[in-house]
């Protein structure tokens, strides 16, 4: 999730953008989310969490000044997936992904809804803070956990419970330094994730056979864990009209609220990659591509399911950047799944919507 006449602006999880006005190269950035990530993200499995970099859809002008931003992800997880491949109820049930359980849980649906509002504060032309706050609102429902053999019974409708996630999420501080090269294309990124009151075993379900139960730990709107971000960008035009980025970034929980025996999580680290090229002969309408990819290690802990939430995605992520006026700037990207490769079983988005606007000050 991520201003002026000749600049462009925007945020996700790391940071860049660039409009070649003539023979002018000027480098916007802003450390996302998200969103998590993801924007504002969610670590609920591997591909839960928005992968879009927003630093790049929007970017931001690498000069001093407030800029305010706001994005919307929609992702919403209906294909269950194990591996590189679709799969079956019967598959969770009769070939669990714990052997040791006798069974396996046949999750239905997670939809979220992930709100980012961003400050960003530029102290000059080399350093940024940025301060990101997402509003989580997720909708999940599951027909449990089943014992082996598999019978349509275990899938019918009086099986299905629903839960309902809805607060803060997780805060993210993100200083920027983009002072290492004179073109300021090349920048390192240093921040924090703040865990919030809403963790662990705060939702319960709400209706059907688990009413009264926990949600998933990894469910929850945060993860009860301090985080370290490490992220570094490039970006370099390589004509007129075109220009190319790459960006990375690494979070992993550094300390857990969540530590005692039996009542313990930590969630899985994460490495982020984006590579992408966009379009610039229209200053007001830039289309972009990006290609997106995650790596999650396994959730650990009691509260964790260890077997079914790391993975490895590839998304193919094209749209569109619109300066809309002098100090506004607005984005829409959709994300395509291309590849995936998921431990144990897992809900997966077939696509994933993100909308951001910008304005700077």
């Amino acid at each position: 999730m991520f201003v002026s006449d000749d600049i462009w602006t925007r945020v996700t999880i790391r940071g860049e953008f660039m409009f070649i006005n003539n023979r002018v190269v000027i480098a916007h950035l802003l450390p996302m989310l998200v969103a998590g990530l993801w924007t504002a993200a969610a670590n609920a499995c591997a591909s839960c969490g928005c992968t879009l970099s927003d630093d790049a859809a929007g970017g931001f002008a690498p000069t001093p000044g407030f800029r305010f931003s706001l994005q919307f992800d929609n992702i919403d997880q209906t294909a269950l997936r194990s591996g590189t491949h679709s799969t079956t109820a019967a598959q969770v049930v009769d070939q669990p992904a714990n052997p040791a359980i006798g069974g396996g849980e046949i999750e239905h649906e997670t939809l979220n809804r992930y709100i980012t509002l961003g400050v960003g504060y530029g102290i000059n032309k080399d350093w940024r803070l940025d301060l990101k706050v997402p509003y989580i609102d997720r909708d999940h429902t599951t027909y449990g956990q089943q014992n082996a053999p598999y019978t349509p019974s275990e899938s019918a409708p009086d099986q299905l419970s629903y839960g309902h996630v809805a607060g803060l999420g997780d805060i993210k501080l993100i200083t920027t330094y983009q002072g290492l090269l004179p073109t300021r294309n090349l920048g390192l990124q240093l921040g924090i994730k703040l865990p919030t009151d809403a963790h662990g075993t705060a939702v319960n379900f709400s209706s059907g056979p688990a009413a009264g139960t926990p949600i998933d730990a990894s469910l929850q709107a945060g993860t009860g864990s301090t985080d370290l971000i490490v992220g570094t960008y490039y970006y370099q035009a390589i004509s007129q009209n075109l220009d190319v980025f790459a960006s990375a970034q690494f979070e992993a929980a550094i300390r857990e609220r969540l530590h005692t025996s039996g009542n313990d999580y930590r969630p899985g680290n994460s490495q982020t990659m984006s590579l992408g090229i966009r379009y610039l002969e229209d200053a007001k309408f830039i289309p972009e591509v990006q290609v997106n990819l995650l790596h999650k290690s396994a959730d650990q802990g009691a509260l964790a399911d260890t077997s079914n939430t790391a993975g490895t995605i590839a998304y193919v992520s094209p749209g569109i950047m619109l300066h809309i006026t002098h100090r506004l700037q607005g984005y829409g990207f959709i994300q395509l799944p291309v590849y995936s490769q998921v431990s144990g079983y897992q809900l997966f988005p077939r696509w994933t919507a993100s909308v951001g606007l910008s304005v700077s000050y």
